[in-house]
């Protein structure tokens, strides 16, 4: 076969009030190069890592091999593997693996469509935000049906608004985070969420900066996630002319904040916030991958 790559982009979950709803894509790509397809009938996929790996951490692989082939006979693929995207970071590196790992076994399986991709991702993933914007690109918001199948509605970011994304140096995995969440959420909080999500909706398709900081606070999951990711509350807190907003990345530790101008002085104020910790953290200056 002549030679592929497929190339995933990460992703922000939740995005403030959107939880397990709202996925943003970000423009740190999960790159996977196709050797060679054997025609042994074996199904096997042999993977070569930029960096090595810990044993049974191979997310690709697992969704590769997740439910049972459909062809009697399927090809053998032989891949490289590079990622930009943090692992445990909450920007959508196990989303991207799952999508990688689909896209690869459509080639030895046959073809799958993007909503039938998107719906093997979310059983492997147990939630849609992830998997969407990676597949779909810009803002998408997720529906489940009773059926498992995923409605999927997007929205075109405003592309003069940047992510500063500020990963810490800490490693907390999805299942942690969401152990910290209740079982119960008061209803007045479910209330404060749904007000703010459609005031999110309404001001990115608007390019509406000025409603953005208010659109993106959240009383479901991150006020139970503040104890796990250091400095939240004082980057929740930021206060900048050039910020539009800050959210919770995913589950964490990430965290980003939205500006649109004066993006090196941005990252200066997002890195002070973890100077009280003496945490050490990466800054990233993203853009939002678009569909194309």
């Amino acid at each position: 076969m002549s030679e592929r790559v497929i190339r995933v982009p990460g992703s922000i979950g939740n995005l403030g009030p959107g939880f397990d709803t709202l996925g943003l894509a970000v423009a740190l790509y999960l790159k996977v190069r196709v050797r060679r397809k054997i025609d042994d009938g074996r199904g096997r996929l042999v993977t070569h890592y930029a960096r090595p790996r810990p044993a049974g951490q191979d997310g690709i692989a697992h969704a590769f091999h997740a439910e049972p082939f459909r062809n009697t006979r399927p090809a053998s693929l032989e891949i490289d593997v590079a990622s930009d995207i943090p692992e445990r970071a909450g920007l959508g590196s196990s989303a991207a693996a799952a999508i990688a790992g689909l896209r690869l076994r459509a080639l030895v399986d046959g073809p799958s469509s993007t909503d039938e991709i998107l719906r093997a991702a979310c059983r492997i993933e147990h939630h849609p935000d992830n998997a969407a914007a990676s597949l779909y690109g810009g803002l998408t918001s997720s529906t489940v049906s009773e059926d498992g199948s995923v409605t999927v509605a997007r929205w075109t970011w405003p592309a003069s608004w940047k992510l500063v994304v500020a990963t810490p140096d800490v490693t907390l995995s999805t299942e942690a985070s969401r152990r910290a969440l209740p079982a119960a959420i008061p209803q007045r909080d479910v209330v404060f969420n749904l007000q703010r999500l459609a005031l999110l909706l309404h001001a990115v398709e608007h390019r509406d900066a000025a409603k953005m900081a208010i659109a993106l606070a959240d009383r479901v999951h991150q006020p139970y996630r503040e104890p796990l990711v250091p400095a939240l509350k004082r980057m929740l807190d930021l206060r900048h002319p050039d910020v539009l907003g800050v959210c919770l990345s995913g589950a964490g530790p990430s965290v980003v904040a939205i500006a649109r101008r004066h993006l090196p002085g941005v990252a200066r104020a997002v890195s002070s916030a973890y100077r009280p910790d003496t945490v050490r953290c990466t800054i990233r200056v993203l853009n939002v991958h678009q569909p194309r």
